[in-house]
This record gives structure tokens, C-alpha cells and sequence, in this order.
């Protein structure tokens, strides 16, 4: 691929145009973004800007928190907790999806303290939401106070929690490898689940990292992965065990797609060692606060002047640290 293609998560939803319409950033309408022409790139079935003026030129409603239930509370060693709750059916419908993640917040606390959590599965028959919570700042302690029969604020749906998603959604009957270290392991559940219902032949490599368990041990038998463990960084960089066994995958298992759970060190080094032709997906781990593409935690500035809001902008993996600016 030599040139970039953009998409925006949102568009074509009931969440767009967003208010990044109102400031004239939108991502994809080039007359919302102050042109006089139309020059629409990947076309939803919607015109963004009709939508902005049929709507009385401005942004189309936010998400709502909405107040769950805890159903279950299971703690895996000292810094990770999983919760089960309970939500409307809607929503729990919305968040299927690859990269889907929401807000969640302890209603003691005020809107400061939502903090964005990935889904490790959504049960549509059974209306409950699964989400793995490492323990780490002062967001997820308060989360942690919480127990079985406790409310749970939940902000959603949000849907830009993996990069690389058509590459996910157009692996069909072929092999896919997924990497996954540390928490990474929660996020890459709907990933693989996913691409075990396109007929792919699941390939994984675990690293526990500081965990001493593999907490998703139930989700690997169901989509009948291949399972592969070892050590993947040492100081900083990926270790000769997990390259061999990555290199060794690539080239005896015909890998169609690689998909990186993980932190952006794991996924940028895994990307210097892969085949340019390799299709690729990943987590997203920028910064989020708001999710809308206001409050600007997850801006990202590239040569050129360019700005990504990875809460929203949908791009290829092998395009997140290419000519990405550090300061």
C-alpha cells in the first residue's frame, strides 16, 4: 500500500455528523470541512453534510450513560477484576462489533472519573456486558470499589477500539495470527471471535506479562485456537523466542492477517519485522477522555501538519507511526 486510506468510525450512524461538523473538522465531508465541492471519500449510504443541515446545522445527539448492574465480580491475582452486567438490549446489540468500548464510571463519582474500557464479550441473548479491568490509577480503584448488585455507569457505544477493522471483517477462510500480552488479552476476544465465524483457522501467541494466568483460557477452546506461550519484549525490544515463532507462523501457517493486542511498543516493533503484504489489524491505545473528538487527549500530530483523532479515525495499522511526530 502506498497511500493512506481514512475512514470515521461513526459515519453512516445515528452519532454522525458529530460536532467536529460544527468546527468544520469533520474527518470525511470536504464541505463541512470549509471546501465548496464535494469530495466524499468511503461512501456510507449517507451525506454527512445533508444530514448536518437537515438536522438544523448542528451535531446529531452524544451517548448516554446508562446505569447497569453488576452482576458478577471475579478478581484474577491483585491488579485485575472482570465484571458481568446487566444492559438494555440495544446497547449490548451495539457493542458486538470488533473495537467496541465504552465508558464506565463509579456513580459516586463525577464525570472526571469515566474511564474507557474495551468489551471482552457482549452476550446478546442474555443482555450482559464482560469487561477485564486492570487496576492501575485512581479511575479504575474507584471501579474497583464497586460489587455484585452495585450500579455501573456505562457511556456508549464506542466502536474505534482496534484499528485495521475491514481488514478483521474481510479475513474469511484462510489462517489468522493473533498476538496478545498482558490486558491485551481482554480486547482481542471479539477480535477473535470475529475471525473464527469467517471460517479462519485461529493461530495465537500469548505473553502472561505480569499476570500470572491466562484469564481467557474459556474463549481460546471455543474458537479452537492453536495456542502458542512465550516472553515477547526484553528491554524494549522483541526477544529472539518470539521472533523465531513469529517468523516461523508467518512462513509455515499461510497467514492471511496478524492482529496485535497490545501496547504500541509491541505493536510497532511487530511491524518493522512483518512482510509489507501482510494484512494488518491492532488495538487502539490512544488516550481517550471524551470519545467525541473534542476534548483532544487522543490527537495524534504527523509531518505535514496532519492531526488523527484516533478516537474516531479508522486507518491502517502500518499508517499509526509512520512520519508520526514525538514532539
Amino acid at each position: 500500500m502506498d497511500y493512506e486510506i481514512i475512514d470515521c468510525i461513526d459515519s453512516g450512524t445515528e452519532y454522525c455528523p458529530c460536532h467536529l461538523a460544527e468546527t468544520g473538522d469533520c474527518i470525511l465531508c470536504s464541505q463541512l470541512k470549509g471546501k465548496t465541492s464535494c469530495d466524499c471519500v468511503n461512501w456510507k449510504g449517507v451525506c454527512i453534510y445533508q444530514e448536518y443541515i437537515w438536522n438544523g446545522n448542528k451535531a446529531k445527539k452524544e451517548r448516554e450513560s446508562y446505569p447497569c448492574s453488576i452482576i458478577d465480580k471475579k478478581l484474577v491475582g491483585n491488579s485485575l477484576i472482570i465484571f458481568t452486567i446487566f444492559a438494555k438490549h440495544k446497547l449490548v446489540n451495539d457493542l458486538l462489533s470488533p473495537g467496541s468500548y465504552v465508558f464506565l464510571r463509579n456513580p459516586t463519582q463525577d464525570q472526571y472519573y469515566d474511564v474507557p474500557i474495551s468489551i471482552m464479550e457482549a452476550n446478546q441473548e442474555e443482555n450482559t456486558l464482560k469487561f477485564a479491568i486492570e487496576i492501575k490509577g485512581i479511575k479504575t480503584k474507584h471501579l474497583a470499589e464497586l460489587n455484585e448488585k452495585d450500579t455501573i455507569l456505562v457511556r456508549g457505544p464506542y466502536w474505534n477500539g482496534a484499528l485495521g477493522i475491514k481488514n478483521i471483517n474481510n479475513c474469511k477462510d484462510s489462517s489468522a495470527l493473533i498476538i496478545a500480552r498482558g490486558i491485551g488479552e481482554a480486547p482481542m476476544i471479539p477480535v477473535m471471535k470475529k475471525l473464527y465465524s469467517n471460517g479462519n483457522k485461529i493461530l495465537l501467541i500469548i505473553d502472561k506479562a505480569n499476570y500470572d494466568e491466562v484469564f481467557i483460557q474459556k474463549y481460546l477452546k471455543e474458537c479452537n485456537a492453536e495456542v502458542y506461550y512465550c516472553n515477547m519484549l526484553s528491554k524494549g525490544n522483541l526477544t529472539y523466542e518470539f521472533m523465531t515463532l513469529l517468523l516461523e507462523c508467518i512462513k509455515n501457517k499461510n497467514i492471511n492477517l496478524i492482529h496485535i493486542s497490545g501496547a504500541d511498543i509491541l505493536i510497532n516493533r511487530v511491524l518493522t519485522v512483518i512482510d509489507d503484504n501482510l494484512k494488518v489489524s491492532c488495538s487502539n491505545n490512544a488516550k481517550m477522555c471524551c470519545g467525541e473528538g473534542i476534548c483532544g487527549a487522543c490527537t495524534v500530530r504527523y509531518s505535514g501538519h496532519k492531526l488523527k483523532r484516533l478516537c474516531k479515525i479508522q486507518i491502517d495499522p502500518r499508517y499509526l507511526f509512520k512520519n508520526r511526530r514525538y514532539i
